[in-house]
C-alpha cells in the first residue's frame, strides 16, 4: 500500500524509484567497468599481502563492496573498495588488539565494525566536519595520496622496493638505485606506459586505452615468456565467490577504537574523491551520502569475506580514464570480477605485475596532474594557505594517515581562526543630506553630541576582539554622544566575549554621559542581552530587535538617540553633532555650524575625527 504524498512506499515502488536513478549503462561504463575489475584482481591481492593479509580478501573487496558502495553512493564515479591505506590501517588495528589479521572472524567484525561506524556518521549528518577542512589542506592531502598510490607500486614496475617509511624518501630511494631495476619488469612498464598513450592518442580507444595496454602486454608476456612476476606468484585465485563470514562477538570490545581509525582514514580518503571527479550528470555529491554509502558496502562486505573498504582515489581514477560515465561502472567491476574469479581466475593469474605497476603509475600521474590548477591557486592565494597545503602534503607523505588527517584538521581549523579574526572589521555608516547611506572608517574619538553609527562585520570570534576594540572610538569626550552599533550580522549566540567587550564599552560610555544602543539583533541574542542583564544597563530602547526591513531597526534607533541626546540635560549648551548617520545639519541658536562626518563640502579637513584603519 502507497501512503499520500509518497510517504511511504511499497517495497516494488522503492525498488523502481531506485531503478529509475540508477538510470542505464552506457557502453563506456562497461568497458570501463571491465578494466576496474581487472585493476582490483593484482591490486586488491597486492594490497592484503602487503598489510598481512590473505591476498582472497583483498581481491573480494572489489566484489561485495564495490557494488553495494556504487549503487547507493551519491559521488556517482567513486568506486568502494581496499585501499593500501585502509589495508595498513586495519593491519595496526588488529595487531594492537591482539588479534590473528588472517583469522576469517576477525577480519568480519572489524569489517562490519567500520560499515557501522560509517553508517552512524552518515545518518548523524556528520559529514559536515569535513567542510571544514579548507581547499588547501584537501589539495596537500589529495596530492600526497596519489604520492602514496605511484610509490606503492614501484617494485611491481621495475622490480626493486624502495626502502624508508617516507614516501618521499621511497621515492629519491628508487630513483637512487636506477641501476637495481630490473630490466625485464621495467622494460614491460615502458611499454604498457607507451602502449596506453599510443591507443589514448587516437580518440576512439580514449575510453579503453587501459584495457587495451593490460591485454596487448599481458599477451605479449606470454608469449614470449617474459621473465616477470604474475598475479599467481601473489596468491591463487579460487574459482570460487565470496562466501558468508560469520564475526566474532568476542572481539567487539578490543575493536571499537580502531574500527573508529579505520573509518575515518577511509572517509577521508574517500572526501577527496568528489572534488576530484565531479558528477557527469551534474548533480551534486553529498558527504553524509557517501558516508552512508561505504557503511552499507563495508557492513555487507563483511559478511562475504571482504577487508575494510572506502572510496579508492586509484580505482577511481581507473575507472574514470576508462571512460566510466554513471554508477554503473562501479557495480560493473564488482560484477565483472565476480565472473572472471569464478569463471578464469586461472587466466587471471597471468596478468603480469609490471603492467599494473605501469597503469598505476599512469593513473597516479594523472591524478596529480587533475590537481596542478588547484595547488597553483593556493600557492596564489596566501603563504598561509600554501604553507598548510604543504605541511599537509608532508604529512601524508611522512606519517600514518590517520595522524596526518589530525593534523590536516588542525591546520584547517588554525587557517579559519586566523582569516576569521583578520575578517572581523568595523564600519561606520554615513548618511548624506539625500538620504543615501555610505561606509567610510570608523572615527577615532567621539565628539559631544554627536551619534555615531557602527557596523558589525564578523563571527564573534573571540580572537578577533582585540582588533573590534581597537576600532571602537575612544570615549573620552563622549558627553551627550550616542554610538548605534548595528549588529545584523552577529551570530544568534555570540561568543561571551564579545558580550563582555560590548558591556565594558556600554559602561565606558555611560561613565562620561554617553550612550550605547544595540540595533538589528537576532531574537536570540534580544534574549540573551536581558537574561545577561545588559539590556537592562543599556535602558529603554537599548536594544533594537531585527526586523525584515534592513534599514528599519536602524531608524528606530537613531530616532532613540535623538530623543535621548535632546533630553538629556547634561547636553545643555553642548552641540549636537551627528558622526556619521544624520538627518543633516541641524542648527540651533548659538549652535554653529554642525559636522556631519561623509556630508562633502560642508566638512572642512580639521572637522573630521576620523582616521583610516588599515585593511585586514
Amino acid at each position: 500500500m502507497t501512503a499520500d504524498r509518497g510517504i511511504s512506499r511499497s517495497p516494488a515502488a522503492a525498488a523502481r524509484a531506485a531503478l529509475k536513478r540508477l538510470g542505464r549503462p552506457r557502453p563506456a561504463d562497461v568497458s570501463s567497468g571491465a578494466v576496474t575489475g581487472l585493476f582490483s584482481i593484482p591490486e586488491g591481492m597486492a594490497y592484503a599481502a602487503i598489510a598481512g593479509f590473505n591476498p582472497v580478501a583483498g581481491l573480494y573487496a572489489g566484489v561485495v563492496p564495490a557494488i553495494v558502495g556504487s549503487f547507493t553512493t551519491r559521488t556517482v564515479l567513486m568506486v568502494t573498495t581496499l585501499t593500501s591505506a585502509i589495508a595498513l590501517t586495519s593491519q595496526s588495528v588488529l595487531s594492537d588488539a591482539g588479534l590473528d589479521p588472517e583469522d576469517a572472524g576477525n577480519i568480519a567484525t572489524l569489517t562490519l565494525m567500520v560499515g557501522v561506524v560509517m553508517l552512524l556518521m552518515g545518518l548523524l549528518r556528520l559529514g559536515v566536519v569535513l567542510s571544514f577542512v579548507s581547499n588547501a589542506v584537501m589539495t596537500g592531502f589529495s596530492t600526497g595520496i596519489a604520492l602514496q598510490i605511484i610509490t606503492g607500486v614501484l617494485k611491481d614496475a621495475t622490480g626493486y622496493a624502495p626502502q624508508g617509511h617516507n614516501k618521499l624518501y621511497q621515492l629519491g630511494d628508487w630513483l637512487a638505485h636506477i641501476g637495481e631495476w630490473k630490466g625485464a619488469a621495467t622494460l614491460v612498464a615502458v611499454i604498457t606506459v607507451a602502449v596506453w598513450a599510443a591507443s589514448r592518442a587516437v580518440e576512439k580507444l580514449k575510453p579503453v586505452a587501459l584495457l587495451i595496454a593490460m591485454v596487448v602486454v599481458s599477451a605479449g608476456v606470454a608469449v614470449l615468456s617474459t621473465d616477470v612476476e604474475l598475479v599467481r606468484d601473489i596468491a591463487r585465485i579460487p574459482a570460487r565467490l565470496p562466501g558468508f563470514s560469520a564475526p566474532d562477538p568476542a572481539a567487539v570490545p578490543s575493536l571499537v577504537g580502531g574500527a573508529f581509525s579505520v573509518a575515518l582514514v577511509a572517509l577521508a580518503q574517500a572526501a577527496g574523491i568528489a572534488p576530484s571527479m565531479p558528477n557527469p550528470d551534474g548533480s551534486r555529491s553529498d558527504v553524509d551520502g557517501d558516508f552512508r554509502a561505504q557503511g552499507y558496502a563495508n557492513a555487507l562486505g563483511g559478511l562475504f569475506q571482504a577487508l575494510p573498504s572506502g572510496g579508492s582515489m586509484s580505482r577511481t581514477g581507473v575507472a574514470v580514464s576508462a571512460g566510466a560515465r554513471t554508477r554503473w561502472a562501479g557495480i560493473i567491476s564488482g560484477v565483472f570480477l565476480a565472473l572472471v574469479v569464478l569463471v578464469c581466475g586461472p587466466l587471471a593469474e597471468r596478468i603480469p605485475m609490471p603492467v599494473i605497476g605501469g597503469l598505476i603509475l599512469v593513473v597516479g600521474g594523472e591524478l596529480i596532474r587533475g590537481r596542478r590548477h588547484d595547488v597553483a591557486l593556493v600557492l596564489r592565494t596566501s603563504w598561509m594557505s600554501a604553507a598548510a597545503m604543504i605541511l599537509t602534503f608532508l604529512a601524508t607523505t611522512q606519517l600514518p594517515l590517520q595522524q596526518a588527517i589530525v593534523i590536516g584538521a588542525v591546520l584547517s581549523l588554525l587557517l579559519y581562526c586566523v582569516r576569521a579574526a583578520r575578517q572581523a572589521r568595523l564600519v561606520a555608516l554615513v548618511r548624506a543630506g539625500d538620504g543615501r547611506w555610505s561606509t567610510a572608517p570608523p572615527p577615532t574619538r567621539l565628539t559631544p553630541g554627536g551619534i555615531t553609527v557602527l557596523d558589525y562585520a564578523g563571527s564573534s570570534f573571540f580572537a578577533e576582539l582585540p582588533r573590534i576594540e581597537a576600532q571602537l572610538p575612544t570615549p573620552d569626550a563622549a558627553r551627550g554622544s550616542v554610538v548605534i552599533l548595528v549588529v545584523r550580522a552577529l551570530p544568534d549566540v555570540p561568543s561571551s566575549a564579545v558580550l563582555t567587550l560590548l558591556d565594558r564599552y556600554a559602561a565606558s560610555l555611560a561613565a562620561r554621559g554617553g550612550r550605547l544602543i544595540i540595533a538589528g539583533a537576532q531574537p536570540s541574542l534580544v534574549r540573551l542581552l536581558r537574561a545577561s542583564g545588559l539590556a537592562g544597563r543599556l535602558g529603554e530602547g537599548g536594544v533594537v530587535p531585527a526586523r525584515a526591513e534592513i534599514f528599519a531597526p536602524l531608524d528606530t534607533a537613531l530616532a532613540t538617540a535623538r530623543a535621548w541626546r535632546d533630553g538629556n540635560a547634561g547636553n545643555k549648551g553642548e552641540n549636537n553633532r551627528e558622526n556619521g548617520p544624520g538627518d543633516g545639519p541641524r542648527n540651533g541658536p548659538g549652535d554653529g555650524p554642525r559636522t556631519v562626518p561623509g556630508d562633502g563640502p560642508a566638512n572642512s579637513p580639521g572637522n573630521r575625527t576620523d582616521a583610516p584603519v588599515d585593511e585586514p
